[in-house]
């Protein structure tokens, strides 16, 4: 057997056996700190997605096996030092010296593989509320079977569920197995991911929580508090009002806020950060108020298409809400994230508090200024939440 190179390793796993390849140590920073490729299948045909992850972004592209090994000189050739790959047939490992020197090294399991036959069969991702396994608050919002089966009609909510769910699984090592995590959760609707959220964490992980949901519909939280007491979920209860000037605790872990609309999140992004969360969850929508106040003489032949406007309008408004909490001391991401409601792909902002404060201030202001804008959640910040929020 000859010696191995990372092309006779590309075509030993690179197949649908493979279960992932890792591309990591990064040449330099403030690019791709990390890629994961996974093996899919689209449209019958087997494919390589890989996820390229930045400090604050997650990027997405599905590649052809010659795409891939494309794909994978590139990286290795100056962007990343490591690349380690897992599979059904045995694992692999590239590593590049501080000199360019590359090393290959490949361990084949012995005997027939087994197949992994989920890609080839109707391939079933591995989700967090797993399928067949029955779920409460799934079966009575009829997106399961008693069994635990998936009514077809409702498969996009569950795997939406699921997604959020992820969300919470990054951030799982900021919560705290020794003490009660309170969690506020406010715009709940309907509620699927409240019951999710409290679910996956309190049934699944044992984490000790509270969750409290707040909406402004009191038809709402009556049936959302009668189903908690239904499933004995006795640390999940609901209430109706703003979070702006609710005033139930006095310190909390977490706050979730789903499609709050317009300055509805700048309000809860404010309290957060006045409560000190160590995580922020936020799903925007209905960005209205940049909308209302955008001028600028260079832009105007592109703002005065509505839609181009509209979402520009959006953009910018989550775009200086994350730089806002980065300033705040958040390590931020802005992520897509598919709503419940079917609509296009939404963003989901994720904060996590480190302390480390952005120097951005500066730049902040400049946009506000070059856009003539004055946002709900910087003037909120800047007052201390003294006048509005306390």
């Amino acid at each position: 057997m000859g010696k191995d190179t990372l092309e006779s390793m590309l075509e030993y796993f690179a197949n649908e056996h493979l279960q992932q390849m890792i591309f990591s140590n990064p040449a330099e920073k403030g690019g791709l700190s990390k890629v994961r490729v996974r093996p899919v299948v689209l449209k019958g045909q087997l494919k390589f997605q890989a996820e390229e992850l930045t400090e604050k972004q997650a990027f997405h592209q599905n590649l052809s096996f010659e795409d891939l090994k494309d794909y994978t000189q590139d990286r290795m050739n100056g962007r990343f030092r490591q690349l380690e790959i897992l599979s059904a047939l045995g694992s692999g490992m590239a590593l590049v010296g501080k000199k360019g020197t590359m090393t290959v090294k490949m361990k084949r399991k012995p005997g027939e593989p087994e197949r992994v036959g989920e890609l080839w069969h109707n391939r079933k991702k591995r989700y967090i509320l797993e399928e067949g396994i029955p779920v409460p608050f799934l079966v009575d919002l009829g997106v399961m079977t008693p069994e635990g089966m998936i009514i077809r009609s409702h498969y996009d909510k569950f795997r939406q569920i699921n997604r959020f769910l992820e969300f919470i699984e990054d951030v799982l090592p900021r919560l705290n197995r020794e003490r009660e995590n309170t969690i506020l959760d406010f715009g709940c609707g309907k509620s699927y991911l409240t019951f999710a959220m409290y679910h996956y964490l309190h049934q699944i992980k044992r984490i000790p929580i509270r969750i409290i949901g707040l909406d402004l519909k009191k038809d709402v939280i009556a049936r959302c508090s009668l189903l908690a007491e239904k499933y004995g979920y006795d640390r999940l209860a609901f209430y109706y009002g703003d979070i702006a000037d609710y005033e139930g605790v006095d310190q909390v872990d977490m706050v979730v806020t789903l499609h709050a609309c317009d300055t509805a999140t700048d309000y809860a992004l404010a309290k957060a950060v006045h409560w000190g969360a160590k995580v922020i969850l936020s799903v925007p929508c209905c960005q209205h108020e940049l909308n209302r106040q955008m001028k600028n003489e260079l832009l105007k032949p592109v703002l005065q298409y509505g839609v181009i406007r509209e979402r520009m309008a959006a953009l910018y408004t989550d775009a200086l809400r994350a730089e806002l909490l980065e300033r705040e001391g958040y390590r931020t991401q802005v992520l897509e994230f598919i709503s419940m409601e079917h609509t296009p792909k939404n963003l989901l902002i994720r904060a996590v508090k480190d302390g480390k404060r952005k120097e951005n201030q500066e730049q902040i202001q400049r946009i506000q200024e070059f856009l003539q804008v004055d946002l709900t959640l910087a003037r909120l910040l800047e007052r201390g939440q003294a006048d509005d929020l306390l």
